[in-house]
């Protein structure tokens, strides 16, 4: 998926991350809002995942949007 999709998905990405990471806070996701890498950093200090991990995490989300990963 790419950045404009991403972004243009950003309401419907965004209630999924809030159900599966229930610590990330409205000021993360305004943080993440149009720079999805922004999501591996949060992630990691939430959540203490590795870089990988968390690319992982995320991607299976976003790849039930586009049917891609990032």
């Amino acid at each position: 998926m790419n950045q404009e999709t991403f972004h243009g998905r950003w309401e419907e990405i965004k209630g999924v991350l809030k159900q599966k990471w229930g610590k990330l806070t409205d000021d993360n996701l305004m943080e993440i809002e149009g720079n999805y890498e922004r999501i591996y950093g949060i992630l990691e200090q939430h959540y203490g995942y590795a870089k990988n991990k968390a690319q992982e995490d995320f991607n299976e989300i976003v790849k039930k949007f586009k049917g891609e990963s990032l």
